[in-house]
């Protein structure tokens, strides 16, 4: 299998699935221009009517978007940076989420959301927000966060063939990341976890770039005799309760590794699922390492020091074992 990036995953799934069906087309900001590469060279092979820039005006083209799904085309609307979802919030959880329940499932949407997430260094608090937990408690919306390319190809071409809107969030860490990624047909499942790391101590639950950090402690604390399990979600709605359970009946400890803000974070969701349904194997409290509950700073330093990095992933684990 060849090795390519996190970017160039995301071009080739795109790509892949806009030649499999003429009526796939992406819309959205700079996806002509390709400011970050995820789009780049689309334009020329399939043509302004497929491939189509659009004014930042995220209502306006999320709502148009929309339509287009309710009208039987298969958008993938690109909202550039993640805090802009807010600026679409009524499209996306009012609309999108929403129509096919209120049509009685005679409107189908078939709508793919693309947007950048995460903290890379100095794009201050509005451009580097982790915000997929604001969408969580949203019925009817598929939310997915890969962790490397072959994740990430899997996962965006099984949300394009989906028939009801999926958000993708894709880390802005993980451009240049490199992998394996199979040729040609290759659909990772919604809805269904990876086990990135088999071990029998403690299970991490990691999220989007935390996996590769939370992999790194892993290799790191198995020199001292520590076999970390890592888990890798992938899908956030729906999440694989099932995995999850299933190593923490193997480890009975659990750390949640989640780059969004503590206080209603994914990793408060899926530690309240942890103690309701397997409190009984747990040997110890569950713990979270999130970001602070603070705006994500400009200042690079602070930055550092708000996100979970690799050494507070580990010592949530040894206090853990301790």
């Amino acid at each position: 299998m060849p090795q390519i990036t996190f970017l160039q995953a995301i071009r080739t799934a795109l790509a892949e699935e806009m030649e499999r069906d003429p009526l796939t087309f992406l819309l959205g900001e700079d996806v002509v221009l390709s400011a970050f590469g995820s789009t780049r060279g689309l334009h020329e092979k399939f043509g302004s009517e497929r491939v189509r820039d659009t004014p930042i005006s995220e209502a306006g083209f999320v709502g148009a978007a929309v339509g287009a799904a309710m009208a039987g085309m298969r958008p993938i609307c690109e909202i550039e940076i993640a805090p802009f979802v807010y600026c679409c919030f009524d499209q996306i959880v009012n609309q999108a989420a929403k129509l096919r329940y209120m049509s009685g499932g005679q409107a189908r949407l078939p709508i793919t959301f693309r947007t950048l997430y995460g903290a890379v260094g100095g794009a201050a608090a509005q451009h580097s927000e982790t915000v997929y937990p604001h969408l969580l408690p949203v019925p009817g919306l598929k939310i997915v966060v890969p962790s490397g390319p072959a994740d990430m190809k899997g996962l965006l071409k099984s949300a394009i063939r989906d028939d009801n809107p999926v958000i993708v969030f894709e880390h802005a860490a993980l451009g240049r990341s490199r992998e394996e990624v199979p040729d040609g047909e290759c659909l990772v499942p919604l809805g269904k976890a990876s086990v990135k790391r088999e071990g029998g101590d403690v299970t991490v639950v990691a999220i989007g770039l935390m996996v590769s950090r939370a992999m790194a402690v892993a290799a790191r604390l198995a020199k001292d005799g520590i076999q970390v399990e890592v888990v890798d979600p992938r899908s956030l709605a729906p999440l694989d309760e099932e995995t999850i359970l299933n190593s923490l009946a193997k480890t009975n400890r659990m750390v949640i590794v989640d780059e969004a803000h503590l206080r209603g974070s994914a990793a408060s969701e899926i530690a309240a699922t942890v103690v309701e349904k397997g409190f009984d194997m747990l040997d110890a409290p569950v713990k979270r390492v999130a970001a602070l509950d603070v705006p994500i700073p400009f200042s690079r330093p602070l930055e550092n020091a708000v996100i979970p990095d690799e050494a507070r992933i580990e010592t949530a684990i040894r206090e853990l074992l301790a």
